[in-house]
C-alpha cells in the first residue's frame, strides 16, 4: 500500500528547499523556519509538544522551537525529511499514515498557496485523495469542536459521510469538493480551500463563524 504520509513529508521537504526558509506560509504568522521546527518539535520533542495543548508548557515549548528553528537550513529540512527518531510513536508504520498524512498534506498545501502561490493546485493521485477522505471524520472530531452545527462531508464519487453531529437545535452543513480540498476547510484554511457549503442560511452562517482547526 502506498504510504502517503511518507510521500507528503519528502514532497513538502522538497518544497522548503525550493522556497526557502523565510517564505510566508498559512500557518498564522510562521515562516517555513517556523514551520519546519514545528514538525521537528512535534515528532521528536514530546516534552516541549506538550506545550501545544497544555499552556503551563507554553515556555518551553516556545524555547526549545526556537532552538530548533536557529539550526542551518539545510540540517532542518533533513531532519523534518528524516523523520522522528527510531523509539518515537509517530515511527510506526500505522501511526504515521494515520497521524502524519493529514498533517503533512495541510502543512506542504501551507507552503504551496501562501502568498504569490495561492493559484498553485496540485492534481493528487485517486489514491491519496481517498486515503484524506478515510482520515476526514477522525479529524474533523478535533477540527470541528467548535462548530455548533452538524457537518457532512460530500465527494464526487466517493459519496457522503458525517463528520461531526449538530448540536442544539442547529442542522446540517454540506461541505462538497475533493476530500482535499475539505480537509484545509476544516483545518481553518478556507481562504485556499475550494468548498461549497449548503445548508439553511442561519446554519451556514453558524459554520463561518466557528474557528476551525487545531
Amino acid at each position: 500500500m502506498t504510504d502517503y504520509a511518507q510521500s507528503e513529508r519528502a514532497g513538502l521537504s522538497d518544497t522548503f528547499l525550493q522556497v526557502g526558509p523565510d517564505a510566508p506560509t498559512l500557518s498564522g504568522d510562521w515562516t517555513t523556519r517556523d514551520l519546519a521546527a514545528h514538525l521537528v518539535v512535534r515528532e521528536s520533542r514530546p516534552d516541549a509538544a506538550a506545550g501545544m495543548f497544555l499552556p503551563p508548557l507554553r515556555g518551553h515549548l516556545e524555547s526549545v522551537q526556537s532552538k530548533i528553528a536557529a539550526l542551518p537550513w539545510e540540517q532542518l529540512v533533513e531532519k523534518v525529511r528524516s523523520g522522528p527518531p527510531r523509539l518515537s510513536v509517530f515511527g510506526l508504520p500505522r501511526v504515521d499514515e494515520l497521524a502524519n498524512l493529514g498533517e503533512f498534506f495541510v502543512h506542504h498545501e501551507d507552503v504551496l498557496r501562501a502568498g504569490d502561490r495561492g493559484a498553485a493546485r496540485r492534481e493528487l493521485p485517486e489514491g491519496e485523495q481517498a486515503a484524506l477522505w478515510g482520515v476526514l471524520p477522525r479529524l474533523g472530531r478535533l477540527t470541528l469542536r467548535d462548530a455548533r452545527v452538524g457537518v457532512v462531508a460530500e465527494s464526487p464519487g466517493l459519496g457522503r459521510r458525517s463528520l461531526r453531529p449538530p448540536r442544539d437545535d442547529h442542522g446540517n452543513v454540506v461541505l462538497s469538493g475533493a476530500p482535499a480540498e475539505i480537509l484545509l476547510h476544516i483545518y481553518g484554511r478556507q481562504a485556499v480551500a475550494d468548498v461549497q457549503l449548503d445548508g439553511a442560511d442561519r446554519d451556514v452562517a453558524s459554520f463561518r463563524d466557528a474557528t476551525l482547526g487545531f
